[in-house]
């Protein structure tokens, strides 16, 4: 991904959604100002295309993370409002989102309503336990390994534009 090719989405993206008419304190607007970060869905480029795919398909509407890796990482767990660039495997930009919920709760109580909102696989609680455990395992920033009540950051967003 280059800057250019994100500055150019989005352009496009808060034209499109108006999200830039948000006067600023001082006189300037605030969307035109910062450019939302830009991420992938996953740990591989094959996940993120899965991923992104399900997410402009809206079938994915939910995501969730160890909030442990948010305190490793010294980041802000995400706020409702917030705007996010979400990128394929290849690193293109494909939607801009918007957070619209989120919650911090035991990996043990994510309920089966999160897990079929997150749309993958069969969209079982199951499934979304066996490979989040698996995720949260192998893919963690932090290292206080995985716990049934590590908490967890769930997230409900909706897509605000797709490319």
């Amino acid at each position: 991904m280059t800057a250019d090719e994100l500055d150019a989405f989005w352009s496009v993206a808060r034209h499109q959604t108006r999200t830039n008419p948000v006067p600023g304190y001082l006189g300037t607007f605030s969307g035109e100002a910062l450019v939302p970060p830009a991420w992938a869905f996953g740990a591989t480029p094959e996940q993120a295309d899965e991923l992104i795919q399900l997410v402009l398909d809206g079938t994915k509407t939910a995501t969730a993370s160890a909030e442990w890796d948010y305190v490793h990482e010294d980041e802000q767990l995400p706020r409702v409002g917030d705007l996010a660039i979400v990128l394929d495997g290849s690193q293109h930009p494909r939607a801009l989102i918007e957070v619209m919920r989120v919650d911090v709760v035991p990996f043990e109580t994510v309920d089966a309503e999160h897990a079929h909102l997150e749309g993958e696989g069969d969209r079982s609680l199951e499934h979304w336990r066996e490979v989040h455990r698996r995720f949260f395992t192998e893919h963690a920033s932090h290292d206080r390994g995985f716990d049934p009540a590590m908490p967890v950051v769930l997230e409900r967003f909706r897509v605000l534009y797709p490319r």
